[in-house]
């Protein structure tokens, strides 16, 4: 099935370039089908780049998918259009009496800074504590998971030594989870971030159990009990070219960077990057859909509670 999307989003003619089913607007009026509302809080800088990498791994599912975007309106975006943010992103005031199946939190480039620091702080805890009785999954990503377990369980972040960059090995820590099955034994993920969480800090939290790990890479994804809530800090929807994209950025602005890791043959920028993430990626967005919003939200939206 399809992912429904806002007409004239740059994604459309992306996604289907690649052959990735997106129906638009004024198709989907056509159909009658209750289609899976999944709400994306994108804080990313690059909000087109965002959008369309979570629009094709949403996309790749059996699944019809009903796409809204909001952004923060406390935060002004320096790298997307003022254009671009009117015609397709609301603001969380214009969505905050609807409900919806699903909602993905991006990550944002805000780590070095203590959460109350960050200008969309107030109002992103909001939204989180709005998720717990408006929202029936809602799915959080590398700093979008570290403000979640901050805000919600008081877990805080560690500013590592050297930035955590490249993409790394991981293995199952609570294999009988639904949202990796499938998973073969080792499986790969990007990373690109500053800061951590500790396993010791989550293990005190009886709601929460930790489903997978790297030994380099450190705790990776996360579960509320009852699947209402996950914490994923690596990318797995990121594009072949992210990490170099990210990578040469920094050399060319001489900011201090490490070439990212496993990423390249022979540790060769030059050499085009090998994608080992792409399957599982899309495995677990899937098994989110299907296991943790498909089989368990309520028809009327509306019934949700806390």
């Amino acid at each position: 099935m399809p992912i429904k999307i806002p007409n004239d989003l740059p994604a459309v003619q992306i996604l289907a370039d690649e052959n990735i089913f997106a129906m638009t607007e004024t198709r989907a009026i056509t159909q009658d089908i209750r289609p899976l509302k999944i709400l994306l809080l994108n804080l990313m800088p690059k909000k087109i780049e965002t959008e369309t990498q979570l629009s094709r791994i949403l996309g790749n599912t059996p699944l019809q998918i009903e796409l809204s975007l909001i952004r923060t309106k406390t935060h002004k975006s320096l790298n997307t259009s003022e254009g671009h943010l009117r015609a397709f992103y609301d603001t969380f005031d214009e969505v905050k009496n609807d409900y919806f199946d699903g909602m993905i939190i991006t990550g944002a480039p805000v780590e070095m800074l203590d959460f109350e620091e960050v200008d969309y702080w107030d109002e992103l805890c909001e939204i989180m504590e709005w998720s717990k009785s408006h929202v029936h999954s809602t799915f959080h990503i590398c700093w979008g998971a570290q403000a979640g377990l901050y805000y919600h369980y008081g877990i805080p972040k560690h500013t590592m030594p050297n930035k955590l960059f490249g993409v790394y090995p991981h293995k199952a820590d609570y294999a009988q989870s639904m949202l990796l099955r499938g998973f073969d034994d080792v499986f790969y993920v990007p990373h690109s971030r500053h800061t951590t969480i500790s396993r010791e800090d989550i293990e005190k939290i009886p709601e929460l159990r930790i489903l997978a790990s790297s030994q380099k890479a450190g705790v990776h994804i996360i579960q509320k009990i009852g699947g209402r809530q996950f914490f994923v800090m690596g990318h797995a929807e990121y594009d072949a070219l992210t990490l170099d994209a990210e990578y040469k950025r920094d050399l060319a602005a001489g900011a201090p960077i490490r070439m990212p890791e496993n990423y390249y043959p022979d540790n060769d920028p030059e050499n085009e990057p090998i994608v080992n993430w792409r399957s599982h990626g899309n495995l677990m967005y899937t098994n989110w859909l299907n296991y943790f919003v498909y089989q368990s939200t309520p028809y009327d939206l509306k019934t949700l509670d806390k």
